[in-house]
C-alpha cells in the first residue's frame, strides 16, 4: 500500500518494537552488541556502523523523500561533506552562489585544498548553469530555497538540461528549507537529497543532525562505506528526537507557511522595508517555479531594510517573540542578521550578503502576536 506523506510522518520506518510492543521507537543507548559467535551478529555490531534508532529515522527519511536508501549524519554539514567525498582531486562542482555560509566555506576553504575546483552560479538560470559545466564537471550542487535569499531553482529543468550529457554529473539538492513535505527533488530528477535535519525535519531546536536520500544502490553503497568509514554519525537520542519531530511536520510546515505567509504581507506594504523575498509572494521573481515545485512557501522570509545595517539591526534586536538567534526550522519564531551571523563565512567574496538583509524563520505561534511583535519592532527603527 503505497501511503501519503503525512501517515509515513507518522509511521515510515517504524514498527512495534517486537518485546514489548511499544509503539515508540526505543532509544538503543549502546556503543556495541552481544554476537552469538565470531563473526556472526543480530544485524548490529557497532554504533558506529548501524544503530536501530537511526536505523528507523534513515527509513523513515527515505520514505519521506520517495527514496530508496536514506543515511543520517551528526549534522548536514557532516551529510554535505560526505558528498562531496565521492569525488577525487581535479573533479569540478558547479555551485549555487547563494547557499548556506557553512557550505560556502567547506567547499572554497576546505576541498579546494585538496583539488577539487568549484564555481559558484546563478542556478535559477539554467543556461548560465549549462555554461558553467566542464568536462570535469562531476556534481551540481543546489539549495532550492536558497539560504538565505530565498532564491528558487527549477529542479526538473536543470535535471533534463543534464540528462543528455556525456559523464553526467550528479544532482544534488539541499532540500533543509522545503523539506520533504513541500518538495521531492528526486521525484524532479535529483540524484542526492541533503538535509540538515537540526531544522523542519527535527523542529523543535532541541536536535543536530543530516541526512542524505538517494535510489542508485551502488551510490547507496558508497556512502554508507563513508558513514561509517568517517564516523560522523547522530547519537541515538538524536535519531528519537528527530523521529519524534517528523511525527508532526505536515502540521507545522502548513502552520509556518501560513504565518510566513501574513507576515511576508505585511512587511510588503510597510514604508520601512526595501525588499521582501518569499517564494509564494506574487514579486518573488520565481514564484511561477515555486508554485509548480512546492506544496506552499514555506517558513522563511528574507527582507531588506530600507535603512541598511542600522536598521536591520534595530529591527533584529527589537523584537520579543521572535528570538535573535542562528538556525532556523524551529517551532519558535527567530530572527537573525545573516551577514552578521550565519554567512559571515562569505563576508569577504563574492558572495557576500547586503548588511541591511534580515532573515526570519517564522514559527507557530499565533500569528497576531507575530504581526505585533514586528509592528513594536519596526516602531523602534
Amino acid at each position: 500500500m503505497k501511503l501519503k506523506i503525512e501517515t509515513l510522518a507518522i509511521h515510515g520506518g517504524q514498527t512495534p518494537e517486537p518485546v514489548t510492543g511499544a509503539i515508540m521507537t526505543p532509544i538503543f543507548q549502546t556503543s556495541t552488541y552481544v554476537q552469538p559467535g565470531v563473526g556472526e551478529n543480530k544485524g548490529y555490531e557497532y554504533s558506529r556502523t548501524g544503530n536501530p534508532t537511526r536505523k528507523a529515522l534513515e527509513d523513515c527519511l527515505a520514505g519521506l523523500e520517495g527514496a530508496q536508501y536514506g543515511l543520517a549524519f551528526s549534522s548536514g554539514m557532516a551529510a554535505t561533506d560526505t558528498v562531496v567525498r565521492l569525488l577525487k582531486s581535479g573533479d569540478h562542482v558547479v555551485c549555487g552562489n547563494d547557499v548556506y555560509g557553512g557550505t560556502f566555506r567547506l567547499f572554497d576553504k576546505e576541498f579546494r585544498r585538496f583539488g577539487f575546483e568549484f564555481d559558484f552560479v546563478d542556478t535559477t538560470d539554467v543556461k548560465a548553469l549549462e555554461a558553467a559545466l566542464r568536462p570535469e564537471t562531476r556534481l551540481v550542487w543546489l539549495e532550492t530555497p536558497t539560504n538565505p535569499l530565498l532564491n528558487v531553482s527549477d529542479i526538473r529543468a536543470i535535471a533534463e538540461m543534464l540528462a543528455g550529457r556525456k559523464n553526467r554529473p550528479l544532482l544534488a539538492v539541499d532540500n533543509t528549507f522545503a523539506t520533504p513535505y513541500l518538495q521531492r527533488p528526486l521525484e524532479l530528477g535529483a540524484d542526492v537529497v541533503v538535509h540538515s535535519t537540526t531544522k523542519y525535519l527535527g523542529g523543535h531546536s532541541d536536535a543536530v543532525g543530516g541526512a542524505i536520500a538517494m535510489n542508485d544502490t551502488a551510490l547507496y553503497e558508497r556512502l554508507k562505506f563513508m558513514q561509517n568509514a568517517i564516523g560522523a554519525v547522530p547519537g541515538p537520542m538524536d535519531c528519537f528526537l528527530v523521529l519524534r519531530g517528523i511525527k508532526t511536520l505536515h502540521l507545522r510546515m502548513d502552520r509556518h507557511a501560513s504565518n510566513a505567509e501574513a507576515v511576508a504581507n505585511y512587511l510588503s506594504d510597510h514604508p520601512k522595508v526595501k525588499t521582501v523575498t518569499y517564494p509564494f509572494h506574487e514579486s518573488h521573481p520565481q514564484y511561477a517555479v515555486a508554485k509548480k515545485q512546492m506544496r506552499n512557501g514555506g517558513g522563511m522570509i528574507s527582507i531588506v531594510m530600507n535603512g541598511g545595517e542600522e536598521a536591520a539591526r534595530k529591527l533584529a534586536e527589537g523584537t520579543k517573540v521572535f528570538a535573535l538567534a542562528e538556525s532556523l526550522g524551529g517551532v519558535e519564531s527567530l530572527i537573525e542578521l545573516p551577514a552578521g551571523m550565519t554567512h559571515l563565512s562569505v563576508a569577504a567574496s563574492p558572495l557576500a550578503i547586503d548588511t541591511g538583509l534580515v532573515r526570519l524563520s517564522v514559527g507557530v505561534e499565533h500569528v497576531d502576536d507575530l504581526l505585533l511583535d514586528i509592528e513594536q519592532a519596526l516602531g523602534k527603527v
